[in-house]
């Protein structure tokens, strides 16, 4: 059986007469004419929609949720410290408890500032940059995603002008010939390069860096004086508890957090080097809600629990064995499906139909409690249980079922369309 959604369907008609678009950002790209749109509680792994239909969550609130909805050490930390104060107008202890929690556990760096989303740790990592160098320009990987910010926008987006990314240069992933060539191109005007520990662009397969690529992206840089920036707001956590950077052998200058820093609780850090802790401080950046104490407090118990638990390989190893059950049922169903990525943050694609064939199928999976994106990275966390994995198996299953087998689907030879 599959699920009515007539009560978020009505609600969503009611949130377009009054907010654009109805449900915006990218939560409203991701709109489905037969999935949820509003929520109604959640708990651990799972949500409840406004029909009160189950989901276990693969998207868990794209990212931030990392330890499960509700999360008592999380909340209690949180609670707690909203009841001493939270938007006050002085700092809270609780931010230098943070600080040191964090930089003792993010191993490259020495210092962190803290403001609200992921997008305000990048933007800031590229004014330290600039301001460290003295240099203007930024190198990024093509359709990589650091945020919002109209520097960070595709040329010609709707409301931004060519001079907000002007000075933003993009280059293919893993691909050093070509960094070497805009190093050349540009010699000492080069601030940073960016990008995240890998390749996660939507609407493809995810890319792993190839073997030693980061270690002569380091070499590249270190020779030139360009600031090295990780942005780990997606995957901070995920990949390595002391930094994906550990994991793939380097080190960076600057490491951007955000997303499941809090457990959803609203925050994000910028952290870095000593070297550059003078141009941090020079730099100004702040915000009204930047010093809330509570969201401070909910992330400090949420690194201290994912630490207490080896939380990043509980979801690597959950990541793995959910890959290949999923692979396996679509193998007897005649669907070839590739998962990319880590195993904490999978992308999945069937490589033998259209795509509309594949997000029907994702779609279908959603109708029977399983949430998760067609043309996006979903996500682990420390909450899903086997009995998760069981249930997601048997959704998998029901959902190819419907579909049919892959040699019924029109065109089933290609995945271009």
């Amino acid at each position: 059986m599959t699920n009515d959604v007539s009560n978020s369907n009505a609600l969503y008609e009611r949130a377009k007469a009054l907010i654009p678009g109805g449900i915006y950002g990218h939560y409203g790209y991701y709109v489905r004419e037969t999935g949820p749109k509003f929520f109604s509680k959640s708990d651990g792994s799972h949500f409840w929609d406004v029909d009160d239909n189950e989901y276990i969550d693969y998207m868990c609130a794209y990212g931030p949720m990392i330890l499960g909805y509700n999360h008592p050490r999380v909340d209690e930390a949180a609670l707690a410290q909203l009841k001493a104060g939270n938007t006050v107008s002085l700092a809270s202890p609780v931010m230098v408890d943070l600080a040191e929690t964090l930089i003792d556990m993010v191993t490259a760096v020495d210092w962190a500032l803290f403001s609200k989303n992921g997008g305000d740790g990048t933007a800031l990592a590229a004014l330290v940059a600039r301001a460290a160098t003295g240099r203007k320009k930024l190198v990024k990987i093509t359709n990589g995603y650091h945020g919002v910010a109209a520097w960070m926008q595709a040329e010609g987006s709707p409301g931004t002008t060519l001079s907000d990314s002007a000075e933003v240069i993009e280059i293919p992933w893993n691909d050093i010939t070509a960094l070497q060539k805009v190093i050349d191109q540009y010699p000492n005007d080069i601030a940073g390069f960016i990008s995240s520990p890998y390749d996660h662009t939507v609407f493809s397969d995810n890319t792993l860096p190839a073997e030693g690529y980061w270690q002569e992206i380091e070499t590249l840089c270190r020779k030139n004086g360009i600031v090295i920036i990780v942005d780990e707001v997606r995957t901070g956590f995920r990949i390595h508890l002391n930094g994906a950077n550990v994991e793939y052998g380097f080190t960076p200058d600057l490491i951007c957090f955000g997303k499941a820093i809090g457990n959803g609780y609203p925050l994000a850090a910028l952290t870095g080097s000593d070297a550059l802790k003078q141009a941090a401080q020079d730099v100004y950046f702040t915000g009204t809600q930047f010093f809330n104490a509570a969201p401070m407090a909910a992330a400090r118990a949420t690194l201290l629990e994912l630490q207490e638990i080896d939380g990043a390989n509980q979801m690597i190893d959950y990541g793995n064995r959910l890959k290949q059950g999923m692979v396996d049922i679509a193998s007897s169903h005649g669907y070839n499906l590739n998962i990319s990525g880590v195993p904490a943050m999978p992308y999945f694609r069937l490589t033998n139909v259209r795509r509309r064939t594949h997000a029907a199928w994702i779609d279908e999976c959603v109708k029977r409690g399983s949430y998760m994106l067609a043309n996006h990275n979903n996500f682990i966390s420390t909450a899903h249980s086997d009995a998760d994995l069981k249930r997601t198996f048997e959704i998998v299953d029901e959902a190819f079922t419907a579909m049919g087998p892959a040699s019924a689907q029109p065109e089933s030879t290609t995945a271009s369309a």
